[in-house]
């Protein structure tokens, strides 16, 4: 029985802003709409606890967010306006990759509507994101035992900049980035692997730079999970790329790593990352793809 990780509270007021919080809530009424999920299929996730969240965030940058008392250089370098409800939104996102990470050690696959917050770093906050929830997701499952490695599959138009400086000179987590090149962030942290893109890069060349890179690492780094960082903004029509993808090549894409996971028996959890389509229900189109082609491995589990 699939299980979609969703909390109303992740639409957050943040104002006229180019990331639109509502697709959460718009990609929930697809899927029970279009896809016939029962209402009893969402599962809302408890806020992480603070233990949960120090496992890669310091003590100070924490308090700060729990207290709000960033300062506006961290407020403006986060690029949200700070509040209460934001915090609270980020401690149950974290919640909710945890949640899909139990999810998908259990079963399978672990589908989270949300997530994804790459731009996180341990001390500071940027791009769009408070905590790095993929991480402390693979922390959490970590400290339990349940895993030993991990990977970390960021197809996010923007380079996973944080994830990547987290687990830096961690050899139990490698971390694969596939991103436009000449965009933020800069500088960019090594990955483990860095596919820089040149603008206007189409779903043929893209989809054989991601297995001619992807599948080896895979092979030779034999993880016990796999976080799928399965960003929409790769899109042809996102407002801050230049890349050439179409929804079918994105589609294709997403298809692609979960048979990967499929093929080897690799518990997948995946978080939806960045869109910011023009039209907001092409986001939502992606996002709803991404999750339709994992939920297809709990069909053939």
């Amino acid at each position: 029985m699939v299980k979609y990780v969703y909390s109303p509270h992740y639409r957050v007021d943040i104002g006229p802003h180019v990331f639109p919080t509502v697709k959460y809530d718009l990609l929930r009424r697809r899927l029970i709409d279009e896809s016939g999920v029962p209402e009893e299929h969402f599962v809302e996730p408890e806020p992480a606890t603070a233990e949960q969240i120090l496992g890669v965030h310091t003590p100070r940058y924490y308090a700060a967010c729990r207290d709000s008392a960033l300062t506006f250089d961290e407020q403006h370098r986060m690029e949200l306006p700070w509040s209460a409800d934001l915090f609270d939104a980020a401690t149950r996102c974290v919640g909710g990759s945890i949640m899909a990470a139990h999810l998908a050690l259990d079963f399978g696959v672990g589908l989270h509507i949300g997530g994804g917050f790459h731009h996180a770093f341990a001390d500071h906050g940027e791009g769009f994101c408070v905590f790095n929830d993929s991480a402390c997701a693979i922390r959490e499952v970590q400290a339990e035992r349940r895993i030993e490695r991990a990977l970390v599959a960021d197809v996010d138009l923007h380079q996973g900049n944080g994830t990547s400086a987290i687990f830096t000179n961690d050899d139990t987590v490698e971390t694969f980035s596939i991103h436009q090149e000449l965009l933020y962030p800069f500088p960019k942290p090594p990955s483990t692997v860095d596919i820089g893109l040149e603008p206007g890069t189409d779903d043929a060349t893209y989809l054989n730079l991601l297995e001619t890179h992807l599948v080896p690492l895979i092979d030779s780094h034999h993880p016990d999970l796999l976080v799928y960082v399965a960003g929409a903004d790769p899109y042809h029509d996102d407002q801050l790329g230049m890349l050439g993808l179409t929804i079918n090549g994105l589609r294709t894409r997403d298809a692609f790593v979960c048979n990967l996971c499929l093929d080897r028996r690799l518990p997948l959890v995946v978080v939806l990352a960045g869109g910011y389509a023009r039209n907001v229900e092409d986001t939502v189109q992606i996002h709803l793809g991404t999750l339709q082609e994992a939920a297809l491995l709990w069909n053939e589990n």
